[in-house]
């Protein structure tokens, strides 16, 4: 459970690196219920599905000693974009009066991507954020989560 009190009105973000949920809160205080405004979602393969060939190789100085190049982690890149993508718009929406609290609910790494793009506005209108991998789970699972 957490401890993470919805109030009616308050934006629900339910979010990985591939998937976003974007709910309401439509129920009173300890019984959310959520109802679902928009759905992001990005196909993004492996990295070895993405990637082109072996990392490229560097020589270094006179002598023409070579070392590896380290190789780019297109997974892990699209997910941070993503995130990245997902704050933008919900600032947007923050800005533009659409919303004005929000709860983020994200893993701890999906957590910090999202918190180092907050932008100030958006800062200001998350409450709260709730360390856990819910995107996966049923609504009235997400909601009894939530629920205090």
């Amino acid at each position: 459970m957490s401890e993470v009190m919805l109030r009616r009105g308050d934006w629900v973000i339910v979010c990985d690196g591939a998937k976003a949920l974007v709910f309401e809160n439509t129920g009173p205080l300890n019984a959310p219920a959520l109802k679902l405004k928009e759905s992001h979602e990005q196909n993004n393969p492996d990295t070895h599905d993405q990637g082109t060939d072996a990392p490229g190789r560097a020589v270094q100085g006179i002598d023409g000693r070579r070392s590896a190049v380290e190789q780019t982690d297109w997974h892990d890149r699209a997910e941070t974009e993503f995130l990245v993508h997902l704050t933008r718009r919900l600032d947007g929406a923050v800005t533009g009066g659409e919303a004005k609290s929000m709860v983020v609910v994200a893993p701890p790494r999906a957590l910090g991507i999202i918190r180092r793009a907050y932008p100030n506005t958006l800062r200001a209108a998350v409450r709260a954020e709730v360390a856990k991998d819910l995107v996966k789970l049923p609504v009235p699972e997400i909601e009894k989560h939530l629920s205090g």
